[in-house]
């Protein structure tokens, strides 16, 4: 009886989710580009939509908030022309706009419920900015060459070995193993190495890939591994392919990174670790064989963005690099008064040895970047991405999206490209980020309603 109750609930709410009403917010603003100059007044237009049809005559709220410490707050009614809202700023930086519906009884609009019967708030979060190309973070330790030179000769003093090279199953194109290679620190490079069947010497491009934050294990690409050696490694060194019960258990990983006395020391800081992976995790696909010896790819979003801007800069042999909104890109951005949302980790002295804006400065100025901006992602603000960007000396590509934030992007969203260090003015020929990656780059995230207010708490699992 009760399972027969639970099927008809589940229909019902399937029933409902093709009749409601399907609510978004869309925005954008007045200019080809998403950059102003100082003063400049900066029109956002906001429209409420019932799937393509405009929605007039609901309440909408909106918060402005920005690198300049202004915060202002508004109202108004949805038209079929869109709601505008205007603002500006004199400081390099960005602002940000938040904007959510509410209907006649006081409540805010919700999206259209999945199939489980869910809906959460819509809302329109983007912005725009005024000089980004100025931005810069706090100075980079005088020391930043020579600790990372001691870092390698601590890496190079354990030998380059594998503990564990265990096959598994692949498809008719490649093989497939869960490897785990030595590496300095508490714990091995852990993840799934995929290439070609029958490949021959030098004939193969690499690619090591990174995960978003949390705690799971590498994914094991088949398809992406047809052309390439491709190595996908999890954060942690940890076991690959386990249950979740698994890795819900590994009660040490809560949290990481964000131990602030951990992180009151560069060698004790979780990213040492990390790092240490990331290097040793690139100088075992160059010992392989069928490695031709001259492409070597970076690629991941969010934590594993991070990865990737790092790698570009502790190994000059990379030559293409692509990340989704980064993470941790300007970590002393709080010392500088720029916004973030409620979920980074607080700043100390001894992250700026970790911070990718200094990393990719060391980057081999043929390798090439291609990297992904969201003007509603403050957790991984814009303004740490566009300094990434900038300090990045090789041929380099931008997309900034309006309207999109780290776990949420928006139907239709208007993209916007620039491009420096290219002779020829076309994208860098980056690898994309694979499929099975781009799943992973939020795993560890889950998207609130909240917009400036979002907590760290929130977005934990």
């Amino acid at each position: 009886m009760q399972k027969k109750i639970f099927i008809l609930a589940a229909c019902l709410n399937i029933a409902f989710a093709s009749f409601a009403q399907d609510y978004s917010l869309f925005g954008t603003h007045n200019k080809p580009s998403p950059i102003y100059n100082p003063g400049e007044s900066m029109e956002f237009t906001v429209k409420l939509l019932d799937g393509e049809k405009t929605v007039a005559g609901k309440k909408l709220k909106w918060t402005r908030t920005g690198d300049d410490g202004i915060t202002q707050n508004g109202e108004g009614v949805s038209t079929a022309e869109g709601f505008k809202i205007t603002s500006s700023t004199n400081k390099p930086g960005f602002v940000r706009i938040y904007v959510t519906a509410w209907s006649e009884d006081g409540k805010p609009v919700n999206a259209k419920p999945n199939q489980q019967g869910q809906s959460k708030t819509i809302f329109f979060d983007g912005g725009a900015c005024v000089a980004p190309e100025t931005l810069q973070g706090v100075p980079e330790p005088a020391d930043f060459d020579a600790y990372w030179k001691k870092q390698k000769e601590i890496l190079a003093s354990v030998p380059l070995k594998v503990i564990e090279m265990k096959e598994v199953p692949g498809s008719d194109k490649v093989k497939a193993f869960d490897v785990k290679i030595a590496c300095a620190g508490k714990m091995p490079v852990s993840g799934y190495l995929v290439m070609p069947k029958n490949a021959k010497e030098k004939s193969l491009p690499a690619e090591v890939s990174f995960l978003g934050y949390g705690v799971r294990g590498a994914y094991k690409n088949l398809d992406d591994g047809e052309n390439k050696i491709l190595l996908n490694i999890n954060a942690h060194g940890i076991e690959n392919g386990q249950p979740k019960a698994y890795y819900d258990n590994l009660k040490t990983l809560k949290d990481y990174a964000f131990n602030k006395e951990e992180n009151a020391n560069p060698d004790t800081c979780y990213f040492n670790g990390m790092f240490l992976r990331v290097m040793r995790a690139l100088e075992f696909v160059k010992s392989l064989p069928e490695w031709n010896g001259k492409d070597l790819y970076a690629c991941g979003g969010s934590q594993g963005g991070l990865q990737a801007l790092v790698a570009t800069g502790l190994d000059k042999d990379v030559t293409d690099c692509s990340a989704w909104s980064p993470w941790n890109c300007d970590l002393g951005r709080t010392e500088l008064g720029r916004i973030v949302g409620g979920w980074y980790i607080a700043y100390t002295p001894a992250l700026n040895y970790y911070d990718p804006i200094n990393h990719v400065k060391r980057a081999n100025p043929k390798c090439k970047l291609f990297i992904i901006s969201n003007l509603g992602d403050y957790v991984c603000p814009p303004s740490g991405v566009w300094i990434a960007y900038t300090n990045f000396p090789g041929p380099k590509a931008m997309e900034i999206r309006q309207g999109c934030e780290h776990g949420f992007t928006m139907k239709n969203y208007p993209k916007f490209k620039i491009r420096a260090n290219q002779p020829n003015k076309e994208y860098p020929s980056v690898h994309p980020i694979p499929a099975a990656e781009r799943r992973g780059i939020t795993d560890g995230l889950s998207r609130p309603a909240g917009g400036p207010e979002i907590q760290k708490q929130e977005l934990m699992q």
